[in-house]
């Protein structure tokens, strides 16, 4: 053997064993999976959408398909700054009235229609329309006139500043429908059509709904995946042993105790992201004895906040307000109502109810979570003399029941993030406007006002009082913020969910094979 070759031996060696022993050096050759085109993602959800129009519902379930179908004018980055979309730019006029879009050349909808401002027009002329019953209507009633300066170029005329409106234009109800389809009456209840990274395929009612992949998505080389199928599973456990078993790949009806499950197996992980949830339990102020501010109030004192966070749901942080921790303009009056029964059936007899009384508890069966925090609830309300019977609905009923036909006692459901607090606000304070009939005349005077003011700062002191006074009427019990779950397989890469408003974001999704 020459020199030579024993001289390249001794250093493979060297290199080889320094390679093994050094897991630095190993890891500077470890490389992120590169996206893998094709293959079909199924996605387990808890209940079937009430409708697929974006701009017909306030339903969680339909905003977790907007994402796919749908594109907006501008989006919230993953820190929550809004971004362009299918506007790439915007100027606002110097006396905060005027709003121009300059919408991106090339894209197309999923008819062959190229996108133009006339679409833009369309969309929230829609929404505006005087037969429109959209319960985002009132999101744009400032909008004075809406202006086509030229196909790509499109103008928003304000009565009056309106703060929120770049939120509101981001949101998935402010999704841009084809002109065309809306003048023909298209049913986009069923059908959804828009520039989205997937094609509405099917929709099997209650059990699931399935899109393709769009190839002329403006958006080039995306999505990944050649389709996704949203499965209709309303059982907890079953979307878990699903996915244990490789018929899902991403469920979110997850429980803690279930946890150690997927970390325990090799072929599932966990995804987990802050949310900008409010958890409530809402009590009807319209029907007696919610219309008593000391029942609401020991109401209050009698649910143990942590325990449903911590039990029921991901665990999370207690909030004091109906705004969530991670708010800017959030303020924190959780000290308010301590977790306390005695207070809370000293507060009852002082209203009059020293034995306690009877009520039902709604809850959307689809959501076991709330199911799971409904039963805590019933026991808790029981220590202090209060029968609760649970009486539980599909989501389609509890919209129908519930948040639409305000015939209910007290529910428990989750309050969706926005990117504005006027986004979740808006409406309370005026009974015409809300599900719990929660009426009080400043709280609704400071809720307009504040959306109607340009400056930040004095937006939040604006805010600060609005959560003041309705922690002080215990317009709800505010659970808190609990923390996103969801289960995975271990072979999918680049999901992810919008910031704040929790929709699924499939676009940089792809399972590794």
């Amino acid at each position: 053997m020459n020199t030579k070759f024993r001289c390249i031996m001794l250093f493979l060696i060297f290199f080889s064993v320094s390679f093994i022993l050094n897991p630095m050096l190993m890891n500077c050759f470890a490389q992120t999976p590169s996206p893998v085109l094709g293959g079909k993602l199924v996605y387990a959800i808890p209940g079937t959408p009430d409708t697929l129009d974006p701009q017909a519902t306030s339903g969680t379930l339909t905003f977790q398909h907007v994402k796919s179908t749908y594109d907006t004018l501008l989006e919230p980055d993953e820190h929550g700054n809004l971004v362009p979309a299918l506007a790439e730019s915007w100027e606002l006029s110097q006396e905060n009235k005027t709003l121009t879009f300059h919408l991106r050349p090339g894209v197309v909808f999923h008819n062959g229609d190229p996108l133009t401002a006339a679409d833009v027009k369309a969309t929230f002329e829609r929404i505006l329309a005087p037969e429109s019953t959209s319960p985002h209507k009132p999101e744009f009633k400032f909008v004075k006139e809406i202006t086509v300066l030229d196909d790509l170029t499109i103008q928003f005329a304000l009565e009056k500043i309106y703060a929120p409106l770049m939120a509101t234009l981001a949101s998935g109800w402010s999704a841009i429908l084809p002109k065309r389809a809306i003048e023909a009456g298209h049913d986009f209840s069923t059908h959804p059509i828009g520039t989205g990274p997937f094609m509405f395929k099917e929709w099997i009612r209650d059990d699931h709904l399935s899109y393709t992949r769009f190839p002329n998505y403006w958006q080039q080389g995306k999505p990944y995946l050649d389709e996704i199928e949203f499965k209709v599973v309303i059982d907890a456990t079953v979307q878990l042993q699903g996915l244990l078993v490789g018929e899902f790949d991403i469920i979110q009806s997850l429980d803690m105790h279930n946890v150690p499950k997927i970390e325990g197996n090799p072929e599932t992980k966990l995804f987990t992201y802050s949310t900008a949830l409010a958890l409530v339990v809402a009590m009807n102020h319209q029907r007696p004895p919610f219309d008593n501010l000391l029942v609401r109030k020991a109401i209050c004192h009698a649910i143990d906040q942590q325990a449903l966070l911590d039990i029921a749901y991901t665990g999370g942080a207690i909030i004091g307000s109906f705004l969530d921790v991670g708010s800017p303009y959030y303020v924190d009056y959780s000290d308010m109502y301590p977790y306390n029964p005695q207070k809370a059936k000293d507060l009852l007899t002082e209203a009059g109810y020293p034995d306690g009384f009877k009520l039902t508890l709604a809850l959307p069966q689809n959501y076991s979570p709330h199911v799971n925090a409904g039963n805590m609830v019933q026991n808790m309300l029981k220590q202090v003399g209060i029968d609760a019977k649970i009486q539980l609905m599909d989501w389609a009923t509890w919209l129908s029941n519930v948040y639409r036909g305000r015939d209910f006692d007290m529910t428990i459901i989750g309050h969706t993030g926005k990117l504005d607090p006027n986004g979740r606000l808006a409406g309370f304070g005026d009974p015409e406007q809300n599900y719990i009939n929660y009426k009080n005349p400043e709280v609704a005077r400071l809720i307009n006002e504040a959306a109607v003011t340009a400056e930040p700062e004095q937006r939040k002191i604006m805010y600060a009082e609005v959560q003041r006074l309705m922690a002080e009427d215990a317009m709800m019990v505010f659970i808190g913020t609990m923390n996103g779950l969801h289960g995975l397989r271990s072979n999918v890469e680049g999901f992810r969910m919008t910031y704040a408003i929790e929709t699924p974001d499939f676009r940089e999704a792809y399972k590794i094979r």
